[in-house]
C-alpha cells in the first residue's frame, strides 16, 4: 500500500499529463497480475470493479468516529485540517501522522479489509476492520486509502490516464486499451488482457456489463441536425428513471446500472419477467416507476435503487418497468456494429410485453420537426429528447454525434442562498456550494428548495466567499448559514417532490444563471410558483400523459 500511496502522491504532485502517465506505468510494470488488478480499481477512486457489484455502504459518521479516536484530537482541531485540506484523504492522512504503526500493508490486505466492511451488517460491524486497518497503515497510506473508500483521489488522474498508463506500461498503443476497456467495462480485466497481449476483442459477452453509449448534448434543435449531418434522425424520449442493462440467457437474468454495478435485487419483477422473452439478450433502457398504466416521478423510483432485496409491499407501491431503447446482443449475435435501425429492426422482432416496453420512437426531417417533437415531450412531462442517426453503431463509453441530448432548463427561478459549504478539489478555500430559499407566503419563512454549485467564474466564488463570510450566523465548520441576502437566479431541468426540503419540493439539476445584486430578498419567487411549475409538468395531468409514451 505504501508503494501504491508514494505512486499517488507523485502523479498528484505533477501538473504534466505525460508525467502522470510514466509514473503510474512504472508503477503498474512491478506488479503481480493479482495486484494490478487491484491498484488499476483502486487508481480510479474505486473500492470495487463492477465484478463485485456492491459499494461499502460506509458512512461520514463511521470514517469520522475512527478518525478522531485513532488521532485523539477534538472536534476543533480536526474541522481545522479538514478546512485546510476540505480533502477526505488528505484531512484523513494529516489527521493519523504520526499516531499509527506505519505498517506496509499489501494490496491484498487492504482487499480483504474492504471486503470485510462491505459484507458486515450495521455501522459498529463495519466500524471494527476499518479501524484495524486505519491504525496499522503508514500516515500516507492513511491518506490513499481514505481517498479510495471516499471515491475521491483528487490527484488530476482521470480513467483516460489510467488507460494511457496501462498502454503505456505494456507497450500498445492506447486506442487498443480503449477498445478492450469498452467491452469489458473492468478497468482490472483491461489491464491484465493487456498485459498478457489480449488486444483483440469485439465480441459481447453475457453477464459482463459493457460501458454504456453516451450521448453530446446540444442546446437547439438546428445544431442537433447540423452536428449530426443527417437527412433524418431518429428522437425518443429523455427518461427520468435509471439507465439499465438486462442480460438473459437460459433463465439466468441480471442488471447492470450506470456505473456497471448489478443491481438485480432492486428490480425482481425485471429479473422474473426476462426468461419470457424467449431469446439470449442485451438490452439497454430505462428503469421507470410505473403503476397502473402511469409513469411515476423519480422520487418514488428511488425508494427502490440500492436495494439487494424489494420486499412485496415495496413491490406493489412503486412497481417499475423497462423502457428498451436498444439491442446489442441476440441468441449468440453481437450488434454492436450493426446500425441503429437494424438493432431496432431486431427488437421490435421479440415481440416484448410487460414489463417490458419499446421506447417511443418518432423521425424528424428538419429542425422544425424536432422542435415541435421536443415541445410535444416536455408538455408530457418528460426532461429533454434524444436524438440518434438511425445509421450509426453502437460505441461503448464513447460521446460522440450520433447521440445527442437535447435539453433546456424547464425556468428560472429568482432564490435567495441560506447557507454554503466550502468546495474542494479547485475549489478548495473557497465557499461554493449554495443552498437556496424560496418564500413560503402562507407561513411568512423562506424555505430551501435545492442547492447549486455551477455556474458562477472562479472569480465571483471568490468575491461571493468574502460577501458570505461577513454574512454567517453560524459557523458550522464545513458549512456556514448566513444572512439571506443574496439572490440568485438558478435554471432547473425538473422538479420532484422531498423529504429533505420544508418547502416538499427539490429542484434537479440546478445552475446558477447569476446573481441578481438588483433584487431584494423580499421579492424572490415564492413556494406556490413552484408548485404551479410541478402541477404544469409533473402533476397527475401530466402523468396521464405519461401513459401514452410507455404504452406506445
Amino acid at each position: 500500500m505504501l508503494d501504491f500511496a508514494r505512486t499517488g502522491a507523485a502523479v498528484g504532485g505533477t501538473p504534466a499529463t505525460l508525467e502522470k502517465t510514466r509514473l503510474l506505468a512504472a508503477y503498474f510494470r512491478t506488479l503481480s497480475d493479482d495486484d494490478l488488478r487491484r491498484a488499476a480499481v483502486f487508481m480510479t477512486g474505486q473500492a470495487f470493479g463492477p465484478s463485485r457489484r456492491s459499494t461499502l455502504g460506509l458512512g461520514w459518521a463511521s470514517l469520522s468516529k475512527a478518525i478522531s479516536e485513532i488521532s485523539g484530537r477534538d472536534d476543533d482541531e480536526l474541522q481545522s485540517i479538514f478546512r485546510k485540506h476540505s480533502d477526505l484523504g488528505d484531512w484523513a492522512g494529516e489527521a493519523l501522522e504520526g499516531r499509527t504503526q506505519n505498517e506496509d500493508v499489501s494490496l491484498e490486505e487492504v482487499e480483504k479489509t474492504l471486503e470485510e466492511i462491505r459484507t458486515a451488517r450495521g455501522a459498529a460491524k463495519k466500524a471494527v476492520p476499518l479501524e484495524k486497518l486505519l491504525r496499522r497503515l503508514h500516515a500516507e497510506g492513511v491518506r490513499f486509502f481514505v481517498k479510495v473508500i471516499s471515491r475521491e483521489m483528487r490527484i488530476g488522474l482521470s480513467v483516460g490516464l489510467v488507460e494511457a498508463a496501462i498502454a503505456e506500461a505494456f507497450g500498445v498503443p492506447v486506442t487498443q486499451v480503449k477498445r478492450v476497456h469498452l467491452i469489458t467495462g473492468d478497468i482490472a480485466e483491461t489491464a491484465v488482457r493487456i498485459k498478457h497481449g489480449q488486444v483483440e476483442t469485439s465480441n459481447v459477452t453475457l453477464f459482463r456489463p459493457v460501458r454504456f453509449m453516451l450521448a453530446s448534448p446540444v442546446e437547439t434543435a438546428k445544431e442537433a441536425f447540423q452536428r449530426m449531418a443527417a437527412e433524418k434522425v431518429w428522437t425518443e424520449e429523455k427518461y427520468d428513471g435509471v439507465r439499465c442493462q438486462l442480460h438473459h440467457a437460459d433463465g439466468r437474468v441480471e442488471l447492470f446500472s450506470r456505473d456497471l454495478k448489478e443491481t438485480t435485487g432492486a428490480f425482481p419483477e425485471l429479473a422474473e419477467g426476462a426468461p419470457r422473452i424467449g431469446h439470449a439478450v442485451l438490452f439497454d433502457g430505462e428503469v421507470l416507476a410505473h403503476r397502473e398504466g402511469r409513469v411515476l416521478r423519480f422520487f418514488e423510483l428511488q425508494r427502490r435503487l440500492g436495494r439487494k432485496k424489494v420486499t412485496d409491499d415495496l413491490r406493489s407501491e412503486v412497481p417499475v418497468v423497462l423502457v428498451i431503447f436498444d439491442l446489442l446482443y441476440l441468441d449468440g449475435r453481437s450488434l454492436l456494429d450493426e446500425p441503429l435501425e437494424e438493432r431496432r429492426r431486431l427488437l421490435e422482432g421479440l415481440g416484448l410485453e410487460h414489463p417490458f416496453l419499446l421506447a417511443r420512437l418518432e423521425e424528424a426531417t428538419s429542425p422544425d420537426d424536432l422542435d415541435r417533437i421536443f415541445a410535444d415531450t416536455r408538455e408530457r412531462g418528460h426532461e429533454g429528447l434524444m436524438a440518434k442517426d438511425p445509421k450509426t453503431p453502437y460505441t461503448p463509453g464513447r460521446r460522440g454525434l450520433a447521440w445527442l441530448k437535447l435539453k433546456r432548463p424547464l425556468a428560472t427561478l429568482d432564490v435567495v442562498v441560506t447557507a454554503v459549504e466550502w468546495g474542494h478539489g479547485k475549489r478548495k478555500g473557497v465557499l461554493s456550494d449554495y443552498t437556496f430559499a424560496v418564500k413560503d407566503t402562507a407561513s411568512g419563512r423562506l424555505v430551501n428548495v435545492g442547492k447549486a454549485y455551477t455556474g458562477l467564474t472562479d472569480a465571483e466564488i471568490a468575491e461571493m466567499t468574502k460577501r458570505f463570510l461577513e454574512t454567517t450566523i453560524e459557523d458550522r465548520g464545513w458549512a456556514r448559514v448566513v444572512r439571506p441576502e443574496v439572490v440568485l437566479e438558478v435554471a432547473f431541468d425538473s422538479i420532484q417532490h422531498s423529504g429533505r426540503h420544508a418547502s416538499g419540493y427539490a429542484l434537479r439539476f440546478p445552475r446558477i444563471v447569476r446573481i441578481r445584486d438588483d433584487k431584494p430578498a423580499q421579492e424572490i419567487d415564492t413556494l406556490q410558483r413552484v408548485t404551479e411549475l410541478y402541477e404544469r409538468y409533473f402533476g397527475t395531468r401530466t402523468q396521464e400523459k405519461l401513459t401514452e409514451v410507455a404504452e406506445t
